[in-house]
């Protein structure tokens, strides 16, 4: 029987690597749900089923960083590995501080989001 918390979500506004991210997460035994904005991600019924969010700094409407502080308020449960091609010290240091499991600047390898991945569901137990 499958943990209640296994389900990755991936949240980027860029479908190219939503489709990319969650072919790998799949092809490596992972479920996974995508959304392309905040209010999508808001909108699913499968909150209690996710154990790690993969999310992208920049997106339209609510960012990443508050949309982790919503997350830390209401769902902290669930664990945000950050995925960027705007990474600073700062910003990861900030992330980081939230409680954010891991900081991926782009590109990143495929072996460094598989382990963050691990590791978020992990923790999320």
């Amino acid at each position: 029987m499958k943990d209640a918390r296994d389900l990755v979500a991936i949240l980027d506004d860029d479908p190219s690597v939503r489709d990319a991210t969650a072919s790998l997460l799949k092809a490596n035994g992972f479920r996974t749900e995508s959304f392309s904005s905040a209010s999508e991600f808001h909108n699913s019924p499968h909150h209690g089923e996710m154990g790690c969010l993969i999310l992208d700094l920049r997106l339209p409407g609510m960012g990443g960083l508050e949309l982790q502080r919503h997350l830390a308020a209401g769902h902290p449960e669930i664990s945000v590995v950050f995925v960027t091609a705007h990474a600073s010290p700062e910003i990861r240091d900030e992330a980081m501080k939230a409680g954010a499991v891991d900081f991926l600047a782009k590109p990143f390898s495929e072996d460094a989001l598989l382990r963050a991945t691990r590791l978020a569901l992990e923790k999320s137990h």
